[in-house]
């Protein structure tokens, strides 16, 4: 089974309306090599298409994760962003 990923999700300027997907505390300033360096930090597998957008701001956000797991997908978001705070 495999979630996709938009940097979007832990983007701290975003609302939750406009797509944040995570709590404002464990937001950041998302750029994608972020998320794919705590992806490889937590051992998941994963793929990167640096070609895709966030529907939601199609004319801004580029590129997106697909990772492969069967943990929900809000559970994958938390760790990610935790992992991202700590460093």
């Amino acid at each position: 089974m495999s979630i996709i990923i938009y940097p979007a999700y832990f983007n701290i300027h975003y609302s939750r309306k406009e797509g944040r997907r995570v709590p404002r505390n464990l937001a950041f300033d998302a750029k994608l090599d972020t998320v794919s360096k705590a992806l490889k930090e937590l051992g998941y597998k994963f793929e990167v298409e640096v070609d895709k957008k966030y529907p939601r701001f199609w004319w801004k956000e580029k590129g997106r994760v697909i990772v492969y797991t069967d943990e929900k997908k809000n559970d994958v978001l938390i760790k990610i962003a935790k992992t991202v705070k700590k460093v």
